[in-house]
């Protein structure tokens, strides 16, 4: 876990590098820690070296780890894996943001759940329309978008996708940027996060206009 400090710096300038070369403002990304599997030990040494935004898959590991994580005051959870409308009463109350919202059901339960009844969420696009893969294809997303927005208290900030891993990942990024724009110009409604990019290919997903990086193995090593 020494390394972590070090790995966690070479990530940001990474996502600083990446910006620049965008010609974008570095602060204009966020970046996530996707701890999922990772133990406790190395999310409070990635919060000791300033990490504050943290990223889990799976329901009750992130329940189990916030509890066990409660006095680090500033650091907020965001939910991106795959996520079943009867688990959402367990990170509700947790998270910052739902990154995997992929049915109107789910966004209405999160609605349900969350305290204040209100909850900031992305719409998970199975950008590859694999079928082995979670969220909506890409040709459903703008009705998914549509009813979300209609979602009392469901704050829908933009959209989501992981690529196929067979293939190169950059157009992957350029489609699902193309499909965010082009959706909120139908629905004449702000969509300014997209969440893209994981630890072999966040600088592409920069370069192509994510906001939000989800990187894991880069900064915590293997899971385990």
């Amino acid at each position: 876990m020494s390394d972590l400090p070090a790995r966690l710096l070479e990530v940001r300038v990474g996502v600083e590098r990446a910006a620049l070369r965008a010609g974008r403002d570095p602060r204009s990304v966020q970046l996530l820690a996707i701890s999922k599997a990772q133990p406790v030990q190395k999310i409070r040494a990635a919060y000791a070296a300033g990490q504050r935004e943290f990223g889990e898959s799976y329901a009750q590991e992130l329940k189990a780890k916030a509890a066990e994580l409660i006095d680090l005051a500033a650091l907020r959870w965001h939910f991106v894996g795959h996520l079943q409308s009867n688990k959402a009463k367990l990170i509700a109350p947790i998270v910052a943001s739902v990154h995997s919202v992929d049915s109107e059901a789910l966004g209405r339960e999160l609605i349900k759940r969350a305290p204040g009844g209100r909850m900031r969420a992305l719409i998970e696009v199975n950008i590859g329309s694999e079928s082995q893969k979670g969220g909506v294809v890409p040709q459903g997303t703008l009705e998914l978008a549509r009813a979300l927005l209609a979602v009392p208290g469901l704050e829908l900030i933009g959209l989501m996708c992981v690529p196929p891993a067979e293939l190169p990942a950059r157009p992957a990024f350029a489609r699902l940027r193309q499909l965010r724009d082009s959706i909120a110009t139908s629905l004449g409604h702000p969509l300014p996060e997209l969440s893209m990019g994981m630890s072999s290919d966040f600088e592409e997903a920069i370069e192509e206009g994510s906001t939000i990086v989800r990187v894991g193995t880069a900064i915590f090593g293997s899971r385990g």
